[in-house]
Order: C-alpha cells, then structure tokens, then sequence
C-alpha cells in the first residue's frame, strides 16, 4: 500500500503547509500537558493524550501532502496505519496505537472507564510519537517544523 493508492479512498492531497504543521505540533503538546494533570478524570487524561496521537498521525499526513477524509468512516485508523509510510514509524508500534483507538471508542461511545494503566500506555505512546515524529521532521523536512518544548 503507498499514500497515493488512498487517493480518493481514504486520503486527499493538499498543499503542504509549515504553519500548519506547527500549529498541530502545537495542539498535540497541549494535549499531552492535559494528560498529566491529576486533577482530572482518567477517561478525560486519556483522551487528551490520545487526542495527541491523532495530531501527530495528522501532522505526519499533512507533511507528506495528505489529508484523511473526514467524510469517510474510519479516518483515525486511516490515519494510524499510515505512521509507517508517512514518518516510517515502526509496523509493529502501530498496534498499539490501535488499541488506544479501540479502547477511546469504548469510552466515547459506551461510557467504559479507562484504567490507570491505560491512561499511562496512552500518554506513553503519544511522547513516543511525538519523538518520532520531530525526529523524522528534522530528518526529512526541516523547512516545515520549529521545534517547540514539550510540555
């Protein structure tokens, strides 16, 4: 599978743009500085942190050229298992990241609790990613990012 066999499927194209780029760098370390506040829920922790991983798997779409539609059912899982061929995040790193996908569907849509442990693996995950992600960024397209400190 590339990014362009999703063309139309999956995926649009779009002008890459470095503002973006870093306005999503941006809302994903505020995110993950949501997820360590102790004050709140674990569902609500939980949430920020995978609300990370999806800037992040978004921001790596958005460097390459690509948007998920929206539109279409499943643009999360889109976005996830394209980490491999956008920011060539390891295969075997993206079933995790699926799980959390799963677990966040259960307590958005039936009200499951989210486990401590969860919440950890979640806000684990998203600074693992989000590493990743600058990493390759500074690699392979430095012109699109300013490095921020993370939160």
């Amino acid at each position: 599978m590339t990014l362009q066999n999703l063309l139309g499927i999956s995926l649009d194209a779009i002008k890459i743009d470095p503002a973006h780029i870093t306005q999503l760098l941006a809302a994903a370390d505020r995110n993950m500085g949501d997820a360590q506040l102790q004050g709140l829920s674990d569902e609500n922790r939980f949430d920020a942190a995978y609300k990370a991983i999806m800037q992040l798997s978004m921001l790596a779409l958005h460097a390459n050229g690509y948007r998920v539609l929206t539109s279409r059912p499943g643009h999360h899982l889109t976005a996830i298992q394209a980490l491999p061929l956008t920011v060539q995040w390891p295969a075997e790193k993206v079933w995790p990241l699926d799980a959390l996908r799963k677990q966040r569907n259960l307590a958005d849509y039936s009200g499951d609790l989210v486990p401590p442990s969860t919440v950890a693996a979640c806000i684990e995950n998203a600074r693992a990613l989000r590493q990743h992600v600058v990493a390759w960024l500074e690699s392979n397209k430095p012109d699109l990012i300013t490095i921020q400190n993370q939160t």
